[in-house]
């Protein structure tokens, strides 16, 4: 086993404004992001020689899911580029990340800026949330065999996965329900959070049917939102006015078929494969994480996580979280300090990111985890995963 992880820090970070409908473009965002990721590393923009973004500006850019590509970024902040990559393939979200810090310790580059930009919520309009592979043309690939029969979007497609894990190991929606409840308090101590205002079980509940078993309140929130971080040689840290989080481990692994529907178990997906790769990597446990920043893109997804990176045994997520005591901030596994995506907004995994560098930090005022030491970090569902552990570490 190589350290390559070791090699890099995440110096800085950075984020815009996040909101619904904030009727900006996303290279303005992008900008304000990644300017102040870079003041906060302690550099200028002629220090990066890096970029990397997800999934790259040609990717569905006009429903606000892409985000400007890397040119675009490079021209406005006339950055002199060592190396750079922006593409959907990979892990995930987290390829970006993963890919600046294999840069960096090859020595392809000393400092990488990476963001992931949304607009989606603007790109909506007044309209309600568009499916996918709705544009018009022809439907191929696997899409012809969802599209036509009205399972429009990834929420049809985990919905199947839910029911399963419902069917096996007797999760219910109260299961569900306590994820988007403990994000909604975490999120009442966020400023930047989207959603703030209480709401308990039985407004959870309440919501409106989306697909089976899944409820409103158990998707994630549009937004319009950048978020940056800067990967830097380690050797930097030294050179920051504030504690960095050095990259422990990652996990980029897919070890079964690439497939929303055709994985070999459904109530795992790729999660178990990302999550499994990342403790081959590394000498830490999951009981020495102090903050898990685990993916909700649906509230399913975070019970897919806690049981894939071992917080809990496979198919007991749901009692795991039942009374919503483990999952606190005062609790065994602190999940989502900001609010995660359902309260917070869908910064697409990148959020999780900058929340656990201001956790390490020990930044995060009324949601700060006291002690924070270790934060895993994760994105994805289907067959679609990464995962990141990141430590604090002062100059």
């Amino acid at each position: 086993m190589t350290d390559f992880e070791r090699r890099s820090v995440i110096s800085g970070i950075g984020q815009s404004a996040v909101g619904r409908r904030l009727g900006r473009s996303g290279l303005d965002l992008t900008i304000d992001a990644a300017l102040a990721a870079i003041a906060d590393a302690g550099l200028e923009p002629a220090d990066i020689d890096g970029l990397a973004t997800y999934p790259g500006g040609s990717v569905t850019g006009e429903s606000g899911f892409a985000g400007p590509g890397t040119p675009e970024v490079q021209d406005a902040l006339r950055l002199e580029l060592n190396w750079h990559t922006g593409g959907p393939e990979g892990p995930g979200q987290l390829a970006a990340v993963v890919n600046a810090v294999m840069a960096v310790g090859a020595g392809l580059a000393r400092h990488v800026l990476v963001y992931r930009t949304v607009t989606e919520s603007s790109a909506q309009g007044e309209g309600g949330r568009k499916g996918i592979g709705l544009d018009g043309g022809r439907i191929g690939g696997a899409m012809q065999w969802t599209i036509p029969f009205r399972a429009y979007s990834a929420a049809c497609w985990l919905a199947l996965s839910a029911q399963r894990h419902f069917h096996e190991f007797g999760t219910t929606r109260v299961h569900l329900g306590m994820i988007a409840v403990n994000d909604r308090k975490n999120a009442a101590h966020n400023p930047a959070a989207v959603y703030r205002d209480p709401m308990t079980l039985d407004d959870y509940l309440a919501a409106r049917m989306i697909c089976t078993p899944f409820g409103l309140l158990d998707c994630d929130v549009p937004v319009d939102g950048s978020t940056a971080v800067i990967v830097s040689a380690a050797e930097h840290a030294r050179a920051v006015d504030h504690p960095v989080a050095r990259v422990e481990a990652v996990g980029t692994a897919l070890r079964g078929r690439p497939s929303w529907d055709q994985w070999d178990d459904m109530t795992t997906m790729a999660a178990r494969d990302a999550a499994g790769h990342l403790w081959e990597r590394t000498d830490l446990r999951p009981s020495d994480v102090d903050v898990a920043e685990l993916y909700d893109g649906f509230s399913f997804l975070a019970l897919v996580w806690l049981e894939a990176m071992g917080f809990c045994g496979r198919g007991d997520s749901g009692a795991f979280v039942e009374d919503g005591k483990r999952i606190g901030l005062d609790g065994d596994v602190p999940l989502n300090t900001n609010g995660g995506q359902l309260s917070g907004g869908r910064l697409h995994g990148f959020g999780f990111i900058h929340e656990a560098c201001i956790q390490l930090r020990g930044e995060g005022g009324d949601r700060q985890v006291p002690g924070a030491e270790v934060a895993a970090v994760t994105n994805g569902g289907g067959p679609i995963a990464g995962a990141m552990l990141l430590t604090r570490e002062t100059g």
